[in-house]
């Protein structure tokens, strides 16, 4: 598995916005979404409010391959879910990040949610 380098997951991880294009199965890519991302150690995750319904997160079934881009850097990434185990330490870096916005932050924390984690595994 490759591995994020410092800057690479310092960058994007501080970056208040990701843009992902996940991959059709022809191997186009699908046009940006923007959205939330943490991070929690060296690892990048992201979270779709509408769960397995959302449109971009069933987007990243087909393949679960594309392209991130943050704070300048572009990145291939695989989409690889995210076990339960690891729920809690992303909904933490959700508050820590994203807790300022009082009106919204809850949406990301639902059991929905959750179960639509992705880890972010550069390739």
């Amino acid at each position: 598995m490759t591995k994020w380098n410092d800057t690479e997951v310092g960058t994007i991880g501080d970056a208040e916005e990701l843009d992902l294009q996940s991959e059709r199965t022809d191997g186009t890519l699908r046009p940006p979404v923007t959205m939330w991302v943490v991070r929690v150690g060296d690892q990048l995750y992201v979270r779709s409010v509408k769960g397995a319904d959302g449109p971009w997160y069933r987007g990243t079934q087909s393949r679960h391959e594309g392209v991130v881009e943050a704070g300048g850097v572009r990145k291939d990434v695989t989409f690889v879910e995210a076990g339960s185990g690891e729920y809690a330490d992303v909904d933490a870096a959700y508050r820590a990040k994203y807790g300022h916005y009082t009106t919204i932050i809850d949406t990301v924390l639902t059991e929905q949610a959750r179960t639509s984690t992705l880890r972010l595994d550069p390739r």
